[in-house]
C-alpha cells in the first residue's frame, strides 16, 4: 500500500511581519474612515472659508459644462455664466428682499390650498 504524504503551505503564523502589518495598515485605514465620519457628522469640515459674504441662491445647467448662477453678495446679486474655462458676469440685480415671517408662509399656503380647492371642482375632479 501506497500511502500518500499531503504537503500544505504553512499559513502565516499569528506572530509573523506580514500579519502585524496587514492589521496595523487595516487599523490606520478603519481610524481615517472613522474620523472622516466624525468630521462629516460634527460638521467639522471647510465650510467656504474664503467665501465669506457669497451664497449662491440659485444655478442652472445649460450643458455638460456651462451653467447661470445667481451669487448673493453683500450689496447685489450677481448673475454668472461659468463654464469650464471662465466665469463671465452676465448682469447684476439688487439685493434680494427678506425671508417672509412663518405667519406670512402660512396664509400664503392656505391661499394656495383653497385656490387649488377650487380650481379641482371646477374642472370636476373633487
Amino acid at each position: 500500500m501506497k500511502t500518500q504524504a499531503t504537503v500544505s503551505q504553512p499559513a502565516a503564523a499569528p506572530g509573523s511581519p506580514l500579519v502585524q502589518v496587514s492589521g496595523a495598515l487595516f487599523g490606520i485605514i478603519l481610524l481615517i474612515l472613522a474620523a472622516a465620519w466624525l468630521a462629516k457628522r460634527f460638521g467639522m469640515g471647510v465650510k467656504g472659508a474664503g467665501s465669506r459674504g457669497l451664497k449662491v441662491s440659485a444655478a442652472t445647467t445649460l450643458g455638460p459644462r456651462e451653467r447661470v448662477v445667481i451669487v448673493d453678495v453683500e450689496d447685489a446679486r450677481l448673475v454668472l455664466g461659468v463654464t469650464s474655462a471662465q466665469i463671465t458676469l452676465l448682469h447684476t440685480l439688487p439685493p434680494a428682499l427678506s425671508v417672509p415671517d412663518s405667519g406670512e408662509t402660512k396664509i400664503a399656503a392656505s391661499d394656495f390650498q383653497s385656490l387649488m380647492k377650487s380650481m379641482l371642482k371646477r374642472s370636476g375632479r373633487s
